[in-house]
């Protein structure tokens, strides 16, 4: 194509070529060159701005699917990394976390979590006591002994009438082999009640 417009532009010089296609076809050498190399780039930007588009496209694409194929990844190591915890011999208690982050919670919220176990030995697992560090914290205490493989959770309840950020700990008493005691901990804020708007007084 610049090949071409090359060859029309050379004939430019003879004024002859000019006036012939002035009288044929009504306009100028000039302005058909202009027209073609409009339209020629015209074309180029097109194809430009449509290529553009199906790069942003695909890369958005492909972002989307690295994202996927992460959390994908993620959620089959932790899968992986719980099914093969060390067995042992004798009851065994594998927490999912040993902490829980109430997070910032509303005064007066919902204090009531859970504390998610499994029984990764080869006896049954019995919980004989829970203590909370302080009269705010109210564990729960699982009553029927957790078979081997089993879960179980133990139940804990904040007092979320108290403001402010708080750190407290639950000690559970078993019979888990080479663990008799295991220390969970709990934290969070508790917002203050807004202040109500001030009234006016007339």
């Amino acid at each position: 194509m610049r090949a071409n417009l090359y060859i029309l532009w050379g004939i430019t010089i003879n004024s002859k070529i000019k006036n012939i296609f002035k009288k044929n076809l009504g306009l100028s050498f000039d302005y058909l060159y202009k027209f073609v190399t409009i339209n020629y780039k015209t074309k180029k930007m097109k194809k430009i701005v449509t290529l553009s588009i199906a790069l942003l496209a695909f890369t958005f694409s492909n972002a989307q699917e690295t994202a996927k194929i992460k959390k994908t990844v993620k959620k089959a190591t932790t899968a992986v990394a719980k099914a093969t915890a060390t067995k042992v011999d004798g009851a065994g208690m594998v927490f999912d976390a040993d902490t829980i982050d109430y997070g910032t919670i509303a005064h007066n919220a919902d204090g009531n979590r859970k504390f998610e176990f499994t029984n990764n030995g080869n006896k049954a697992l019995i919980i004989t006591n829970t203590q909370g560090s302080c009269g705010c914290t109210v564990p729960t205490t699982p009553k029927e002994p957790i078979a081997p493989g089993a879960k179980g959770f133990i139940g804990v309840k904040y007092a979320t009438d108290r403001v402010g950020a708080f750190t407290k700990t639950v000690t559970v008493t078993s019979n888990a082999a080479g663990q008799a005691t295991k220390v969970l901990t709990i934290k969070g804020t508790v917002l203050p009640d807004p202040t109500p708007a001030a009234t006016e007084v007339k």
